[in-house]
Formats: C-alpha cells, structure tokens, sequence
C-alpha cells in the first residue's frame, strides 16, 4: 500500500457501515484520504459507528440507487476514485426478499457507474462483486476467465452488477476493475447468522455453535484487513495501468475448507472441547463448492495475503474476546 497514492485524494466510499467497509474506512483514513461516505442507514453497531471514524470523514446519506445524489456527492466533493461496496450482502435476506436485494446490488451498480461516467473527475472505480457471481460450476477453483452464471437471488445479483461493470468499461472506456473475493470474516461483524462470529458468540457464552447447512460446504474465507488492502492495492494499479480498466480480480488465500471443518478450528483456536456443532442442514438457494485462484492478482497486481486463516482467525477471536468483555 502507496501511503502517499492517498495522501489527500479525494474518495467515495459505498458500504461504510458494512464489515469489509468498515476496515477499508479505517485505512484510507489512515492513509490520509479525504474520505466521503455514502450511508444510506445509521448502524449504531457498526465498526465505523461505534469508533467514533464516521465522525471524522464527510457523510453523505443517501442511497445506492440514487443516481442525482450521487452524481452531485462526485462533483461537489471533486472525488478521483470511488469504492462500490454498498449493497444487500446477505444471502438469506436475498432468498427472503429478492426484489429488494436486486435494487440494492443491481440498480445501486448501474446508477453508481452511470454518475460516474457522467463525472469526468473521476479516475479509478473498484467495483466490489464476489465468488458467487460464479455460480456453480463443476470445476474449481474460479479463474476469473470463467462463465458468470449466478442462478439464486444473491449470486444473481453479483453476476449482474459484475457484468454492467464490464460493460461500462468495454463501452465507455470508464476506468473500472472488479473484485471477486471468498466470504470476509473478521472483527467488527455483528452479523452473528454469518458462521465466524456466530460460533465465536456461541463459544463465548457456552452455546454449541449452529450450522444452518449439513457442515460440508466448501468455502473460501479472507481475513477482512487482507481485503481492504487488495482493495486499495488494485485503485492504486488501475491509476497507473489504463489496461485494467473491465479487468476483474479474484483475492484469496487460496484455502478452501468446509464449513463444519471451520467450525471445528474455532473451537480448537479457542481451547474449547466440550462444545460441538449443532448441524442444522436447512440451508437453501445455496452454492455447495467454491473457491477462488487467485494467480492473476499474484501475477498482475504482485498482491498477496498477510494473513493465513489460522492468522486471521486468532485475531477475529481475539477482537470478540475484547468486544464481550466491554460489554
């Protein structure tokens, strides 16, 4: 990471409130970018929120899907690169209620790139998609020259906002790059249906944690500080190489292991041996096997994780233990 590429420069961030937004606020703050936040809904519990960072950086609310308010928050805060990580990221929200879900992620795409193009200040836009904008596909892992064939609401959703990202860059040369990543875990994340913090939450209070599926979906998970620094890595690249532009890149630490077998590492991780998994197998509209290769940001980009996942891990457990013990 350039600390001197953000020294200043003027930056819109979608997501703030979010998980991965939340860390990738704090580096850019860090950094010394004049950061503005587009915040649709006041999260009290929110990272951001709750360490007094959304106070410190220019706040715009408003919604994704708002193209006026977005094209005015561009030129009145003369942004130069943006960051697209606002959307609905939850899956069984998405199969409850599609429709909402669709807005978020695909219309709030459309209008963020369309304002953008019509922002002439703008250089470098990092579009957040994801692993499931894949689909399913019988051989693994994901390279990112594969077919985008989403088929559930969520991955639907990714497949799209990931396709109208293309487009914009094919047919208006807009200076876009598109990240896929695995699931991101890591402190800050209040979403206790999402396993990591729900089993930590569980082992904390003496509970056996709570699988929504039978424990043997593959899945790849990148801890949440290695995402904002690829993130940011791949604005700094895009600013140099005009030849990333509709390039997407796949982040990972290339570790795929089964929901059950994590599970299992937290409650190793945290000296737990009395508790178990309660394998409730209800999961539905859900994708069985996926990770990601993530060759070519190796490649192009010189990107590589920090943190293994036992790493990331014991620094999740840790950031909860902290949490808990300040409630």
């Amino acid at each position: 990471m350039n600390h001197s590429f953000w020294k200043n420069r003027p930056v819109l961030l979608t997501g703030a409130t979010g998980l991965l937004g939340s860390w990738l606020l704090h580096k850019l703050f860090e950094s010394g970018a004049d950061v503005v936040c587009l915040v649709r809904d006041w999260v009290p519990s929110s990272e951001s929120v709750r360490s007094g960072l959304l106070e410190q950086v220019t706040v715009v609310r408003g919604d994704v899907r708002d193209q006026v308010c977005i094209e005015r928050t561009l030129g009145e805060y003369e942004i130069d690169t943006v960051f697209h990580l606002g959307a609905q990221t939850i899956v069984t929200v998405a199969n409850r209620n599609p429709v909402s879900t669709f807005e978020s992620n695909i219309q709030g795409t459309w209008s963020l790139l369309e304002a953008c193009r019509r922002s002439p200040l703008v250089k470098q836009i990092i579009l957040a998609s994801s692993d499931k904008a894949y689909g399913d596909h019988d051989q693994l892992p994901y390279h990112e020259d594969m077919a985008l064939q989403g088929r559930h609401p969520y991955d639907v959703s990714k497949t799209c906002a990931d396709l109208i990202a293309r487009s914009y860059a094919v047919s208006f040369d807009l200076p876009v790059a598109v990240t896929r990543c695995g699931n991101f875990y890591g402190g800050g994340d209040l979403n206790w249906n999402r396993i990591v913090p729900g089993t930590i939450r569980s082992v904390l209070s003496g509970e056996n944690p709570v699988l929504r599926s039978d424990g043997s979906f593959v899945r790849d998970y990148l801890y949440v500080e290695d995402g904002a620094a690829a993130y940011m890595l791949l604005a700094e690249k895009l600013a140099h190489s005009p030849d990333l532009r509709g390039e997407a890149f796949n982040f990972s630490n290339e570790s795929q292991i089964t929901v059950f077998d994590l599970v299992c590492k937290i409650l190793e991780l945290m000296n737990e041996s009395n508790l178990k998994p309660v394998v409730k197998n209800n999961a539905d509209n859900e994708i069985r096997h996926q990770y990601l290769s993530a060759a070519k940001a190796r490649n192009r980009l010189g990107w590589k994780p920090l943190f293994e996942l036992e790493d990331g891990l014991e620094q999740t457990i840790r950031w909860y233990e902290e949490y808990f013990n300040g409630k």
